[in-house]
């Protein structure tokens, strides 16, 4: 029996395997580098041991050191849940060297699934149905498209898809070297890329007495750097006949390598239904968890207890409903999916029934540069998949995600676009939707509700605000119109808010008028009736804005932008917008003016604002004229400095 588990790994998965130890009454213990000194999966283990360092090949990489912090620790077992080592079979063989329980498959099924050209050899010999391997140095343009794979990787890393023959010896470069960091083996294999096809695989979980169960099959085709976005079980659209040969021969895969444990194997279904073997991955999948939510298990303690040597029943449980899993990724999807990093000071996910979420952090927490961006797999299971969609759709709408950018509003629209709904995915959905799915939407009357929300709860907060303008003095009245710029994140759109408050507290806007206000909630009333509540947190110059359609960031604005920062000195620009109601008696081009003299007379806000001359000198331009309307910053006038050379 096992009394104490060290989980080989960080985040997300940690945390996960800790949850099944407390419920089985295992002591648990993690391992960390000096980047995870305050990581959640640390603060829920019941003990930790440092790994000195930050990169993963200095920490989580090093077999030796998390041996020997099993040891140390006093565990009697160790998980090395997905990624890092856990396809490492120098590292199981470590393990179990130590006299330690290795929550795994057997060394040998690792090995001989270990490289992806090894596996497919093996495969083939088993009679599954394989891509013919193509020999880079031979490839023609009749071979294209490629897929370059790092034999011994996953995750993405050591992929190129390859269109062009001339870039192929580059691609294979970069591949190598990526698998070679990644992995340490630099080998790298190439093989025809199935346009449109869809990457679905079956659960496996075998014991040492004999029993293979497969579990159902998972859609992952969702992908983005081929790398799983949303995955779902049982995948969609497949006849009988279909499942019960990716069943089949995925229980031959395990059988063929004498598994032990869970594992997955993975195919490749072309746009015609033929499937292709892919590999096997011999570790528990990031996805694992809609496969429990239609069979009602817990994979990591069914991995726990065959590692005992206990025997699984005879067969599985029988499937119900239909489960999505979305990756949760600090990542800006508009910019080539740059991952983002700071400060993470608020994740809030709906506990709502069917909702599960997976994640190694909370509010509060950093996102660093050292490890994978996923902050969170947020899951979804009812009774049919167009009831689960909607169900997780609605739930990372609801979402209270407050810090750097993520991909969450590209969840909610990947979930309700029709060639996801429709239940026939493919891998090259982010090809030809990611514009679409990222581009910012003409009406931004839901953003613009939501930087009204933020003024009103600017004006609760500072009831008795004033403002102060280096182009004359001015004082809001509460009677008069009030301005608030913000700019929204991460597109960069600037809106500015105009509002009134009345003399007896109300807040009225253009469209809209302010219900109630406070600091942390608003409510505003459109015209056609409808209310609106909105939560907010501010921090520093940011607001988050949480309502119906999701959460918008603003960093707030100068309540008037200062143009004059962006001119050649002389330029007289509209401070605000306005109207020009009187010029100094005379003025025009070729009139002498002295420094500080008002020039213009600008109506705003209902109050006159003097535009003065910056200088001495000689006034070379005037665009102002009474009843004129101007935008802020528009030219009004330039001076010429007294002491400067006329302008040709």
């Amino acid at each position: 029996m096992i009394s104490t588990l060290l989980v080989a790994n960080r985040g997300e998965i940690a945390c996960r395997i800790f949850r099944t130890c407390r419920a089985l009454g295992i002591a648990t213990v993690a391992v960390y580098s000096d980047a995870d000194a305050d990581a959640l999966h640390v603060r829920e283990a019941d003990t930790a041991v440092r790994l000195p360092g930050a990169a993963p090949a200095d920490t989580y990489l090093r077999g030796d050191l998390v041996v020997r912090a099993a040891r140390t620790a006093g565990a009697d077992a160790v998980h090395p849940g997905y990624g890092f080592l856990s396809e490492n079979a120098g590292f199981a063989r470590a393990v179990q060297d130590a006299g330690l329980v290795w929550v795994g498959p057997p060394v040998k099924a690792i090995e001989m699934m270990a490289s992806k050209t090894r596996a497919k050899e093996l495969m083939a010999a088993a009679g599954m149905p394989l891509l013919a391997p193509v020999d880079p140095a031979q490839a023609t343009a009749g071979d294209l498209p490629l897929l370059l794979k790092a034999a011994a990787g996953g995750g993405g890393r050591g992929m190129r898809v390859v269109r062009e023959l001339g870039a192929l010896p580059g691609e294979m470069a970069a591949a190598t070297a990526e698998a070679a960091s990644a992995f340490g083996d630099g080998e790298v294999f190439a093989e025809p890329y199935v346009e449109r096809g869809r990457h679905v695989e079956v659960q496996i979980m075998a014991d040492a007495h004999g029993t293979v169960w497969a579990l159902g099959t998972r859609d992952c085709s969702l992908q983005r750097r081929h790398q799983k976005v949303i995955e779902e079980a049982p995948a969609p659209g497949l006849d009988d006949a279909l499942r019960t040969r990716l069943h089949d021969a995925a229980t031959a895969a395990a059988r063929a390598v004498g598994y032990r444990g869970a594992g997955t194997v993975e195919f490749l279904v072309a746009a015609d239904g033929r499937p292709y073997f892919l590999e096997m991955n011999t570790r528990l999948q990031v996805e694992h968890p809609v496969t429990e939510a239609v069979f009602g298990l817990d994979l990591v303690a069914l991995q726990l207890s065959v590692a005992e040597g206990e025997p699984l029943p005879t067969t599985p449980p029988t499937p119900h409903g239909h489960a999505v899993e979305a990756r949760l990724y600090a990542e800006d999807p508009a910019r080539d999916w740059q991952p983002q990093t700071g400060a993470l000071l608020t994740l809030d996910v709906p506990d709502e029934p069917g909702l599960r979420l997976d994640t190694g952090y909370t509010g509060g927490d950093t996102i660093g540069i050292h490890y994978d961006p996923m902050l969170a797999k947020v899951i979804a299971h009812a009774p049919t998949r167009a009831q689960a969609v909607r169900l997780l759709a609605r739930a990372l709408e609801r979402t209270r995600i407050h810090g750097p950018v993520t991909n969450r509003e590209l969840l909610v629209r990947s979930l309700r676009h029709p060639d996801f709904t429709g239940a026939r995915p493919d891998t090259g959905f982010y090809d030809r939707h990611l514009d679409a799915l990222t581009r910012t939407p003409g009406d931004n009357a839901d953003r613009h509700l939501a930087a009204l929300a933020a003024a009103a709860a600017h004006a609760a907060r500072h009831p008795d605000a004033v403002g102060t303008s280096r182009f004359g003095g001015w004082r809001n009245l509460p009677s008069q119109p009030q301005i608030r710029r913000y700019r929204s994140e991460p597109d960069g759109a600037e809106h500015e808010i105009a509002y009134r408050t009345t003399r007896s507290g109300a807040i009225d806007a253009p469209g809209a008028r302010i219900l109630t206000a406070t600091p942390g909630h608003v409510t505003v009333e459109t015209d056609d009736g409808v209310t609106h509540l909105f939560r907010l947190a501010t921090h520093h110059d940011r607001v988050h804005v949480d309502g119906a359609t999701g959460t918008h960031t603003f960093t707030v604005l100068p309540r008037f932008t200062d143009p004059t920062e962006r001119t050649e000195p002389g330029s007289l620009l509209a401070p605000m917008p306005g109207t020009v109601v009187r010029l100094a008696d005379g003025l025009a081009p070729g009139t002498t003016v002295r420094a500080g003299q008002p020039l213009i007379w600008l109506e705003a806000m209902k109050m006159e604002h003097r535009i003065l001359a910056p200088a001495s000198g000689t006034l070379t331009a005037l665009h102002a004229a009474p009843g004129l309307q101007v935008e802020v910053g528009a030219l009004l006038a330039v001076v010429q400095d007294a002491q400067e050379e006329p302008t040709p």
